[in-house]
């Protein structure tokens, strides 16, 4: 009978992950602007939707729609589209959507920090040219900011979730603190750590799904999965699908 008890407690234990019952979740990596890659994983998204069958299936967004590649306005154009015509789409808020949220509201040194890490490219896409770009000092290029970002996208992006749980799983766009219960994590940690979070080799509260780190295939751990390919600079957009026990990789 001990042995019995022992065995079933350790096959408890080594069982895989699960999501909510009845679900099926896709969940996207950093698209940052690859308004062409996030269409083509979209198409394989519901090709394999629709070949698995009848299931609640949520696409959730792992955060950093923009900057780096060359139409974030593109992106969070056609993504709005998305959440108006599917009922199950969610939002994780990265530090990019973050730090463009804040340079927009005029925070001076959010947008020199935006500027760096990519933000020019997404000051593109709303439609100023290259030659004006470089002409413009701060307070210009805020101004111009200002009068080219339509409010909706700004609504949009400041409406996005800190963390989503699903079941066994968790997912957020950076990582998160170890030994914070989720409930306490700061929405700082959430959008921005690293190697705090990537070091750990504990137990989370649950399994950690989240992007924000790029590495050349989605990294799997036993305590986390990452999900950032880096598709600015590899052109590979990923998603993870999570059903029942199950997961598997979509990627361009």
């Amino acid at each position: 009978m001990l042995k019995k008890l022992l065995r079933s407690s350790r096959v408890a234990a080594d069982a895989a992950p699960a999501p909510a019952p009845g679900s099926r979740i896709y969940a996207i990596g950093d698209i940052h602007g690859c308004r062409v890659e996030l269409e083509r994983l979209l198409a394989m998204i519901d090709a394999d939707d629709a070949a698995r069958g009848s299931a609640e299936t949520t696409l959730i967004f792992l955060g950093d729609l923009v900057d780096r590649g060359p139409d974030s306005a593109g992106v969070i154009a056609r993504l709005m589209t998305l959440a108006q015509e599917r009922p199950r789409v969610r939002f994780l808020k990265g530090n990019h959507e973050e730090l463009f949220l804040h340079a927009l509201s005029g925070a001076k040194d959010a947008l020199r920090m935006f500027c760096r890490v990519g933000g020019k490219e997404t000051v593109l896409s709303y439609g100023v040219g290259r030659a004006e770009y470089d002409s413009l000092d701060y307070p210009e290029l805020a101004a111009r900011m200002e009068a080219l970002v339509p409010a909706g996208h700004r609504a949009f992006l400041d409406g996005f979730e800190d963390f989503i749980v699903s079941g066994d799983y968790a997912f957020v766009h950076a990582g998160v603190r170890p030994d914070v219960p989720l409930e306490e994590q700061k929405p700082s940690d959430l959008r921005w750590i690293r190697d705090s979070f990537l070091d750990h080799r504990g137990a989370f509260p649950k399994m950690i799904v989240h992007g924000h780190t790029i590495t050349p295939e989605v990294d799997r751990r036993p305590n986390r999965i990452g999900v950032d390919t880096g598709a600015y600079a590899s052109g590979k957009l990923t998603a993870l699908g999570i059903e029942d026990r199950q997961t598997w990789i979509l990627n361009t």
